[in-house]
């Protein structure tokens, strides 16, 4: 079965609000087996707009990565992200 990821693209606002995402955020990724492949690091934009952060999450099939943006506990942590930070998340099914 091919694994799923997510990829995030985020400018954190605030970086002090911003960490209450992330443990908020926690729980979920432990609960769907989210794997951290790219957390942040340094980047370059061969094409298009970047934003200063960038993730990919690894999942062990995409209907978990779907499952975990949906669920509850990861639910109550975008709701701070959102406060926090800007960006967009792709959901991709892994070759």
């Amino acid at each position: 079965m091919p694994k799923g990821y997510w990829i995030a693209r985020v400018d954190v606002r605030d970086p002090e609000g911003y960490k209450g995402y992330v443990a908020a955020a926690k729980p979920a990724f432990d609960r769907f087996g989210a794997v951290f492949l790219v957390r942040g690091g340094a980047h370059e934009a061969a094409e298009g707009t970047a934003r200063a952060r960038n993730v990919v999450i690894e999942f062990p099939s995409l209907a978990a990565a779907r499952d975990c943006y949906n669920s509850p506990e990861y639910q109550a942590a975008k709701a701070i992200r959102q406060r926090f930070a800007d960006g967009e998340i792709v959901l991709v099914e892994g070759a």
